[in-house]
């Protein structure tokens, strides 16, 4: 971590939720399909139905991204900022078309870039490649790990570098920051609050705070690692266009 350029990071967090508000509201095909999905997964006691609220927001087959937030380090005279950006709404293919408008102008411009944050190797990432296929978008080459060796794929998860390469237990952002003493992300809603949030408040510029909140938190800890002063609240601007 000692080694990398921060103006060559792109923090990311995505947020998610079902394709519909609840079970009984999915087509009777996609009920069978959900139903086929989790019969292995089912905790004791309970149904398919109600294990639908619980996790079909994080399964890509039944859910949809709502909101991306990204940020990246600047020296601004000297001083360093955070510069927010989020993409977010109910139209998920304008959504992620407007990302990766993004994305190639970063990619343009810097070809040493990489995707930062907190286990976006094993759920940010692929949720938005399975949604990019679904809303039959291309999968840019700097997206497609498939088809790259380890040291080729431009990721740095900060989950997985908490590891140490012991692969024994799940470490939260929430968790890890209090570790650390950086301040919570999590002082208004958590990520099982986000599709009761989205769907019986209809506030989703409360969920995008939500995820700017949480790319803050990834690039103090990032800070962190590095032994850094963590960012103040005038270092962090939300750019809007």
């Amino acid at each position: 971590m000692q080694n990398l350029r921060l103006e060559n990071l792109l923090l990311i967090d995505i947020e998610t939720v079902p394709q519909q508000e609840d079970f009984d509201t999915l087509p009777d095909d996609w009920k069978k399909l959900w139903e086929e999905k989790v019969q292995r997964l089912l905790p004791e006691n309970t149904t398919a139905a109600s294990y639908y609220s619980q996790r079909a927001g994080v399964m890509a087959e039944f859910a949809r991204i709502i909101c991306i937030s990204i940020g990246y380090f600047k020296k601004d005279g000297g001083a360093l900022q955070l510069r927010l950006k989020s993409f977010y709404g109910s139209d998920e293919k304008l959504l992620l078309a407007d990302f990766l408008k993004t994305l190639h102008v970063i990619e343009s411009g810097n070809g040493n870039w990489s995707f930062t944050g907190h286990n976006i190797k094993e759920f940010d990432i692929p949720f938005i490649c399975r949604r990019l296929l679904v809303n039959a978008l291309p999968i840019p080459p700097y997206l497609d790990f498939q088809n790259m060796k380890p040291w080729e794929t431009n990721l740095i998860d900060t989950f997985q570098y908490w590891r140490f390469g012991d692969y024994k237990n799940f470490t939260s952002l929430k968790l890890l920051a209090a570790a650390l003493n950086v301040p919570s992300p999590k002082d208004d809603i958590d990520g099982s609050m986000v599709a009761d949030v989205y769907y019986r408040e209809k506030n989703l510029q409360r969920i995008v705070t939500y995820c700017q909140k949480d790319v803050i938190t990834t690039g103090n800890i990032v800070l962190r690692f590095r032994n850094q002063p963590l960012l103040t609240n005038e270092q962090i601007i939300i750019v809007t266009t």
